[in-house]
């Protein structure tokens, strides 16, 4: 144990990261704004995207592959960037860490601000179909609060949708609204998106709703959490030239694109397979 606090004590260690592909990249790229002192290590397991209809078996055991990647390379903190990784592997996660590194997932932060903010009423839920089959968000809302109502719907067509590059476009559009206009959100104030890939169709879900519907901003939460435990751990980088190294267990075109459209310097891909 002695060995794991030694390491935990070297602010400058990088922050991993990782999701199932291009989606923890607004979860990244929200970090690097909150802690521009920051270096980052991503991993998106683009070979087994997307893990909405993945098994949580076969979920747990990425997450702890991953994991155990991250710890070899150094990394001071884990921050699993997927609602459904979350929701199935947060735990098993933990649990395999032992105390080693603080482990956040996307869930938790955002539970947190929803219960704080007393204008919350009615809560809807977007996410995979993996995330909304846990019943997560509801189920932790209402732990706390038996006030708030919380209606869950699966929106399966988004994130593969948003990993091909289809957002902000008449494609987008008419997906994402065939989808917001269902019962089931009827006479929401507030929106949950819950998957880390629906920041970037974010602006489609306020032009939807007209702005008479709360858009939570997930990856601005979990920064703000992220910052929140880094400090309180001590952990916070010091002033230093951030370095950021981003790995895929395959290479896709959207995700390359994807990287350099939120970390503007040429952005170098490393494939990293250790599956077999």
């Amino acid at each position: 144990m002695s060995k794991q606090k030694s390491k935990l004590s070297s602010k400058d260690r990088p922050i991993g990261i990782f999701d199932s592909g291009i989606g923890g990249l607004t979860i990244a790229n929200a970090i690097q704004k909150v802690l521009p002192n920051e270096s980052l290590v991503y991993f998106g397991d683009t070979a087994h995207l997307p893990y909405g209809d993945k098994s949580p078996d076969s979920i747990k055991y990425y997450a702890i592959r991953i994991s155990q990647f991250l710890l070899k390379q150094n990394c001071k903190m884990i921050v699993i960037a997927c609602n459904t990784a979350s929701a199935q592997a947060y735990e098993t996660v933990k649990d395999f860490v032992g105390g080693a590194v603080p482990v956040i997932n996307v869930i938790d932060p955002v539970v947190d601000y929803i219960i704080a903010d007393k204008k919350h009423k009615k809560i809807g839920v977007i996410g995979t179909k993996g995330t909304i089959k846990s019943d997560i968000y509801a189920k932790k809302i209402n732990a706390r609060s038996k006030n708030l109502k919380v209606s869950c719907l699966a929106t399966p067509l988004l994130a593969p949708m948003i990993e091909e590059g289809f957002f902000k476009n008449n494609i987008s559009r008419a997906v994402l609204a065939s989808y917001l206009s269902s019962r089931k959100l009827s006479g929401i104030d507030t929106l949950i998106p819950a998957c880390t890939h629906y920041p970037l169709i974010s602006s489609e879900m306020v032009e939807f709703y007209k702005g008479k519907v709360e858009i939570v901003d997930t990856a601005a939460v979990v920064a703000n959490y992220v910052k929140h435990v880094l400090k309180t751990e001590k952990l916070l980088a010091g002033k230093k030239k951030s370095l950021h190294h981003f790995y895929v267990s395959d290479f896709t075109r959207s995700f390359e694109e994807s990287t350099r459209f939120f970390f503007a310097n040429r952005i170098h891909l490393e494939k990293m397979d250790f599956w077999n």
